[in-house]
């Protein structure tokens, strides 16, 4: 019988084309998934795009008997349901802990009470746990930022500082062996997420490799939920008529890769060659900035966006962090094959065949704003 593959949150943008490319190695596969409204819209099944191969379990990670019954007869099992909307995970503590944290909690305790014995366990974690990227100041050398000050954004010091000699560093790759340092709870619960698998790898032998994915995008991504991926909440604007707001005068860089490198690093994961315990960044290796993804979608689009610049912010927002490729390119030979404008053109193409949500924007940053998560600028004018 062909092995077993499970997937928690695999009705998902990443974990359904993670479940056709199993499919398609020769891989049975199960998906477990609550169908959170926020992400699928109320009252909605399995999403249509599911392939009819695939074995649709609805439940939630949290629930022991739901995550029991999905385990049994599992060979691999890729643990990617999560709640990830940064700006949101700042107000929403318990929701987000409980979902990422008690829910990967349960996944572990399931696996050892059951005696499971699994030959991969994936864990999808998040740039996200690093907090600010790797800087390099031509003083110093090598930093590692702490979370940035209120009162620096406020004067519209957007850039990373070194906390030294106090001139302005420049971003570099961010390399895996790092020291971790979250600015956000969502950035928090997946390095908890992460502390749990070692220990289950250090005490139960249970065999994780854990992948931190960077800003992932492409076809399938939520265009319902309005909390996170940037790439989905311009485009929305866009369709809606309406100007795009840009953070931090657009300087933020980030390493956007699209989800068909994603899928394609997570089916190498699976190999029996790496060490238990293994971390690897999943990223493109290139710095893109907001305006490089306003240009894409624009073109894409054939739409010009109408950009609006007031010098906001938003607590718990990095500057920058790209990923250092060296490693996964070194153990798995993976290298990120879509450029950004492919991706995007990937992207809007799938869009288009959907049905586009009303704009929620305006509610995200009034709930931001209502918590005291949401500023701008004294003077709100780019500098």
């Amino acid at each position: 019988m062909k092995p077993l593959a499970l997937i928690t949150g695999g009705a998902g943008f990443i974990g359904s084309h993670t479940a056709e490319a199993l499919l398609k190695a020769g891989y049975r596969v199960r998906v477990l998934d609550c169908l959170d409204p926020q992400i699928y819209g109320a009252g909605s099944g399995f999403p249509s795009y599911l392939n009819k191969d695939i074995e649709c379990v609805y439940g939630n990670v949290r629930n022991f008997d739901d995550v029991i019954s999905a385990l049994s007869g599992v060979s691999y099992l890729f643990h990617f349901a999560s709640l990830t909307g940064v700006g949101q995970s700042m107000y929403d503590l318990r929701n987000y802990i409980d979902t990422n944290v008690s829910g990967t909690a349960t996944l572990i305790e399931a696996i050892i009470k059951s005696r499971l014995s699994i030959d991969r366990f994936i864990l999808s974690s998040s740039r996200a746990v690093y907090g600010e990227g790797t800087c390099k100041c031509q003083n110093c050398g090598i930093i590692y930022p702490p979370i940035r000050k209120r009162s620096d954004l406020e004067l519209g010091k957007f850039y990373i500082s070194c906390p030294r000699c106090k001139i302005q560093t420049t971003s570099v790759p961010t390399e895996e062996d790092r020291p971790l340092d979250p600015n956000s709870i969502y950035g928090w619960t997946k390095k908890l997420q992460e502390e749990l698998c070692r220990y289950a790898a250090d005490s139960f032998g249970l065999p994780v490799v854990i992948l931190r994915y960077f800003n992932v995008y492409g076809s399938r991504q939520s265009l319902k939920n309005p909390y996170t991926g940037i790439v989905s909440i311009f485009l929305n604007r866009m369709a809606s008529g309406k100007s795009v707001s840009i953070y931090e005068h657009g300087t933020p860089l980030r390493d956007f890769v699209h989800v068909s490198d994603v899928v394609s690093a997570n089916l190498s994961a699976m190999s029996q060659e790496l060490p238990i315990g293994t971390t690897l960044n999943v990223g493109s290796g290139t710095a893109s900035s907001i305006q490089d993804i306003i240009t894409a979608l624009s073109k894409a689009t054939g739409t010009k966006a109408t950009i609006q610049d007031h010098g906001e912010f938003r607590i718990g927002d990095i500057h920058a962090c790209i990923a250092s490729t060296s490693k996964i390119k070194n153990l798995l030979n993976y290298e990120a094959k879509i450029t950004l404008e492919n991706g995007i053109r990937e992207f809007v193409e799938w869009a288009k065949t959907q049905d586009i949500p009303d704009d929620s924007y305006q509610k995200t940053v009034d709930e931001l704003r209502a918590v005291g998560l949401f500023g701008s600028t004294q003077s709100g004018i780019p500098s």
